[in-house]
């Protein structure tokens, strides 16, 4: 696995990985060290920096923020209203949602599952705070992403044909494919329907509660193109690296983004605040997404809970992926060559996988999509700066950001 520290280059996201280019930034690691303010945390496929306070004479006097704490509050205070959403649906919706979210089981049975990592309603708060609102005032709007986030996952699974999530069935392959649509469906119109009563319960202007409903919806959509530009790449032989982070800009940027503003734009930023704070969720969602491609190839089964080579299986044209076919070099063309043979498309045994995700890492597709998740990390900070906030608040930002680009899951 290649780690290193946080980039502090602008390479041209999109700009092939050659094999000087590789060299060369495995020197600039081996000649760059970390300063004594810096702590590194490695992860699966990335490696940054987390910032600590310095006191007097140069010593460490902060502790480093607690991400479980944050999203655990996050969950604590927006699960009421979410479970109180989800049960306005008749049944049966009511019980695949359930299910689907971790609440129950295939029986009906309460179970303490595992219902996501809660990332997005954490910083629908956290934007709320951003502007000098409690985190109370960006609930509707943490309700409302995670609402549209398992809207797509939902029908995702159902389109890539995914048997597991979360370390269980998928909710179409339990329910079927029909009660996973129409559960989506609901999920997304519920997603617009709780910004609409925070006009009237939820503290927020009628005006304000309007421009979230927009950021909701506009971000609903771009979701959705991006769905249908994964899907269509799956039938390209080659697809570049701008065509991939347009696409995960669309499928993960704009819902992050959302969930980055919503907070602040229910509490009455202007429109200046909320667009540095969608910018930094773009970006966000940007590192994120290099991330999940990442784990997508070389992710352990057992800790994410997703298919053991699922992306290669269905032939993804994921960031990895379009990196290493730009490369132009022999494992390269080898690998292009294997794409467009339309031979055992989806049969691939587990040994011919493992032979193309060593010709995808051979090629430079994984060392430069670590390299493109650091840069987008860093370019999701710098907006921070835009945004005058509480320290505190700044550095609960940084910690999810970091957490974003270092996890195995």
């Amino acid at each position: 696995m290649t780690t290193g520290p946080v980039r502090t280059d602008d390479a041209r996201p999109g700009t092939a990985p050659t094999a000087a280019a590789r060299s060369g930034a495995a020197a600039d690691t081996a000649n760059t060290r970390p300063s004594s303010t810096a702590r590194h945390h490695q992860g699966e496929g990335t490696s940054v920096e987390s910032r600590i306070g310095r006191g007097a004479g140069g010593t460490a006097q902060a502790e480093p923020i607690s991400v479980p704490e944050l999203l655990a509050h996050a969950r604590t205070l927006c699960s009421a209203p979410l479970r109180a959403s989800v049960a306005r649906l008749v049944a049966p919706m009511d019980t695949v949602a359930a299910y689907h979210f971790g609440w129950i089981d295939r029986d009906g049975t309460p179970v303490q599952g595992d219902s996501g990592k809660a990332v997005r309603p954490a910083l629908a708060l956290l934007s709320a705070q951003a502007v000098g609102a409690e985190p109370q005032a960006g609930v509707p709007g943490g309700v409302s992403v995670e609402l549209v986030h398992n809207f797509s996952l939902l029908h995702d699974d159902l389109m890539d044909g995914d048997e597991t999530r979360r370390h269980r069935a998928t909710a179409w392959t339990v329910f079927g494919p029909a009660q996973a649509i129409l559960v989506g469906d609901a999920l997304a119109t519920l997603g617009t329907e709780v910004l609409l009563d925070a006009a009237v319960t939820g503290g927020a202007s009628a005006a304000d509660a309007a421009r979230a409903v927009r950021l909701i919806t506009t971000a609903t959509r771009k979701l959705i193109d991006g769905q249908a530009q994964d899907l269509s790449f799956e039938h390209r032989d080659v697809v570049t690296v701008e065509e991939c982070l347009e696409m995960e800009g669309n499928k993960t940027g704009a819902l992050l983004a959302a969930a980055s503003a919503i907070g602040a734009v229910l509490a009455g930023a202007d429109d200046r605040t909320s667009d540095a704070l969608q910018r930094y969720g773009h970006h966000l969602g940007l590192a994120f997404q290099a991330v999940d491609d990442l784990l997508g190839i070389w992710g352990a089964t057992e800790v994410t809970g997703k298919p053991h080579w699922g992306d290669l299986r269905q032939r993804k044209k994921s960031l990895p992926v379009a990196a290493a076919l730009a490369e132009g070099g022999a494992a390269s063309r080898r690998l292009a060559e294997e794409l467009a043979d339309p031979k055992g498309r989806g049969e691939e045994s587990e040994p011919q996988l493992a032979a193309r995700a060593a010709l995808i890492e051979a090629a430079g597709g994984r060392s430069w999509t670590q390299d493109e998740a650091r840069r987008q990390h860093k370019t999701a900070l710098a907006a921070l700066d835009e945004v005058p906030m509480a320290d505190t608040v700044r550095e609960h930002f940084v910690a999810l950001a970091e957490f974003v680009v270092v996890r195995e899951r």
